[in-house]
């Protein structure tokens, strides 16, 4: 046998996908219009379910009843608090023997109000904001910003908000020094260059046509507000407001073979999964489609993975057919649909080449995450991510392998070991992301439908 022979034998390389398979950008572009729409509809977790439910809705799905009766193929929700969801399409077998779990989140890292956010200086109006989630907090100054969110008034009405996306929309931003004044700011560490204290939003500098106000931009910004939405002050400390990129998703250079946009991590696995659950047919297994919230801060809280609402629901489905919830989760098993960080060649020295995820090769198979020795991760095993690898290959699904950087440079964490923690299998599967938690983030078609192919084989 000849070295080269050998070679081809022995030793692998992944695949670019593009490259491989060129017949299924096409049907990668499509699939990837229905997702830029769905970016732009969901900038916030409850926007994401709801517009969940609307296409759940469209597509046949009820709301569950726990004292109803269900036959293959029939197709049942059930949202968390406005904020989560679990999607189900019943299998042919009994829960008994396990369910199919694929979850992702729909929180993305973002400005939040503080409860007593407006206030006015030296004759302009803003927001004080506290940042949600891990960003840097330099990449949101000077961004075109929108304002959603929600806020239950004194009467009990629930307003919802949305500004800054529609044609014509009035936008909000975090101001920044100009180079000629920001000697003594270029001396701070990067981390700093915008501090948490600095992000304020800029809301207006008209004022209030009266002498006598002592705060007239603010009274002129609690006007208009009052005006749009019925609210006062008062009603900020009822309220769930968030600030997020004003942008639309966008299709990324000459050859239009990458996405642009706010939040892809993680609701580009979001809608992948939703989109695998909505075609799933009558699976032989049950399936259970999670779309989570509070990934971003560590999956605490009732709606997030953290709490037992998922378990809960188990138990319900178990309940149903007179099942152990402890026998179904021993038997179930879970990808865990989370992104994972693609090789920059610009940023290459917190990567490790030969167990990175590149873009255009495929969805990225993520043994573990944690950081440094592996510290809060989940560390799938060889017998699960066999089972995983041999789904997607039957389904001829381009796949890669990566780790979330290098060794001691950093890492991070999903929703995976929560799942684990209910005695699940669970590994975790997604798209390479670059720019990842930035407000402009960007992910490649091809990995994109890939992602969505694997989730559809793990149903199937």
């Amino acid at each position: 046998m000849t070295g080269k022979k050998l070679q081809e034998e022995l030793t692998w390389k992944f695949p670019n996908a593009a490259k491989e398979k060129p017949e299924e950008f096409p049907l990668a572009e499509k699939f990837c219009e229905g997702y830029k729409r769905f970016l732009d509809r969901g900038k916030t977790e409850r926007e994401c379910v709801d517009t969940a439910v609307e296409l759940l809705t469209a597509a046949g799905y009820r709301e569950i009843d726990f004292a109803g009766t269900y036959r293959p193929g029939d197709k049942v929700y059930r949202v968390i608090r406005g904020k989560s969801i679990l999607i189900t399409t019943f299998g042919r077998r009994p829960v008994k023997e396990g369910v199919r779990i694929n979850g992702a989140h729909i929180d993305s890292p973002r400005l939040d109000l503080k409860p007593n956010p407006l206030y006015e200086k030296e004759e302009m109006a803003f927001f004080k904001t506290h940042y949600y989630g891990g960003l840097r907090k330099y990449q949101w100054a000077t961004v075109p910003l929108a304002m959603h969110g929600v806020i239950v008034r004194r009467d009990g009405q629930k307003v919802k908000l949305s500004l800054g996306e529609n044609p014509g929309d009035p936008v909000f931003c975090v101001t920044d020094l100009l180079p000629h004044l920001s000697a003594e700011q270029n001396e701070r560490k990067l981390k700093d260059g915008i501090r948490g204290e600095e992000l304020n939003i800029v809301v207006g500098s008209i004022p209030y046509a009266d002498d006598e106000i002592r705060e007239p931009v603010k009274l002129k910004a609690l006007e208009l507000l009052h005006e749009r939405y019925g609210i006062t002050e008062r009603d900020f400390m009822r309220a769930e407001i968030e600030f997020v990129p004003a942008h639309k998703a966008s299709d990324v250079g000459f050859d239009r073979s990458m996405i642009g946009a706010y939040g892809q991590d993680d609701r580009v696995c979001a809608y992948a999964a939703l989109m695998a659950e909505i075609e799933c047919a009558e699976p032989a297994y049950t399936t259970i489609t999670l779309l989570t919230d509070k990934e971003e801060i560590g999956s605490q809280g009732n709606t997030g993975m953290d709490s037992n609402y998922l378990y809960d629901y188990i138990g319900y489905l178990a309940a149903m057919e007179g099942a152990c919830a402890r026998d179904v989760a021993a038997n179930s098993c879970c990808l865990s649909a989370d992104v994972n960080v693609a090789f920059d060649p610009t940023f290459s020295q917190v990567s490790d080449p030969l167990n990175s995820c590149y873009v255009n090769h495929g969805c990225v198979l993520t043994k573990y995450t944690g950081s440094r020795g592996k510290s809060g991760a989940n560390d799938a095993s060889a017998e699960y991510m066999a089972q995983v690898i041999d789904i997607m290959e039957k389904a001829g699904v381009c796949w890669q392998i990566g780790e979330i950087g290098a060794v001691d440079v950093g890492g991070g964490g999903t929703i995976a070991k929560f799942i684990s923690n209910l005695n699940i299998n669970v590994v975790d599967l997604g798209v390479p992301i670059l720019s990842m938690h930035a407000p402009f983030e960007l992910s490649a078609k091809m990995d994109v439908y890939n992602t969505y192919k694997a989730f559809s084989a793990f149903y199937r």
